[in-house]
């Protein structure tokens, strides 16, 4: 009846296939394209899951070169259509009621028990523009759903870096190094984290973030996001 309701009041087309966008929870995408939304289960790094191009691989260039700092990354699938579309309605078009299902998505990835969900934050200017952090949303949601604590304010960013889209890979090392910092660092100190951000396009940011909290004394750290946007 709600979406009923909904339909009637704030009648929506499907921003993919200009269909009535008919169930207002996944609303502006209708049913059938998030049903198209589907996980990965290609070949991936054993060590941070970023997806890779042969089947006789088993770890990505750069954790061959420089082993990270959490003990393991999961994310959902690929940033790639229906995904990619929902994940920018949400983040860039303040569609926010969108945290809730893209959170709800992930939750048959196989995620260790941990003691708190930790945000990759946002720099405080950026926040201001775009007014909420996409990532502590989903990290509420994912924070209620596997009974964890959750830690917003403990991982700060406080370098407003320029995009990594671009950059080699000396360069994203560079351009991220020393834009993160803990604080309350007695909240963390022992404890196993879930890292959460919602697209992972290097890996540099959430590799730069686990160091940091790493240094800051956290247990294991456990990466997980909505999709992942480069294959190896």
């Amino acid at each position: 009846m709600l979406n009923k309701l909904f339909n009637i009041l704030f009648p929506e087309s499907c921003p993919i296939c200009n269909r009535p966008s008919s169930e207002h929870n996944t609303a502006p995408l209708c049913p059938a394209c998030w049903q198209s939304i589907k996980p990965y289960h290609g070949p991936a790094c054993r060590k941070c899951s970023k997806p890779l191009i042969s089947d006789e691989s088993i770890e990505c260039g750069e954790c061959i070169k420089d082993e990270p700092a959490f003990a393991s990354a999961r994310f959902f699938g690929l940033y790639d259509g229906a995904l990619r579309k929902a994940i920018n309605l949400f983040k860039y078009h303040r569609i926010r009621r969108l945290s809730k299902p893209l959170s709800e998505i992930t939750a048959h990835l196989k995620i260790p028990p941990v003691d708190a969900v930790v945000p990759v934050p946002l720099h405080e200017r950026r926040l201001r523009r775009r007014e909420y952090n996409q990532s502590a949303l989903l990290s509420r949601n994912i924070s209620e759903r596997i009974g964890a604590e959750l830690f917003v304010h403990c991982l700060i960013k406080v370098q407003d870096t320029k995009p990594q889209v671009g950059l080699s890979s000396p360069e994203r090392r560079g351009n991220i190094r020393k834009a993160f910092e803990t604080e309350n660092e007695t909240m963390i100190r022992g404890k196993s984290i879930l890292l959460i951000d919602d697209v992972i396009t290097t890996g540099t940011t959430v590799r730069e973030c686990s160091r940091v909290l790493k240094k800051a004394g956290a247990g294991s750290i456990h990466v997980l996001a909505l999709a992942h946007g480069i294959r190896d």
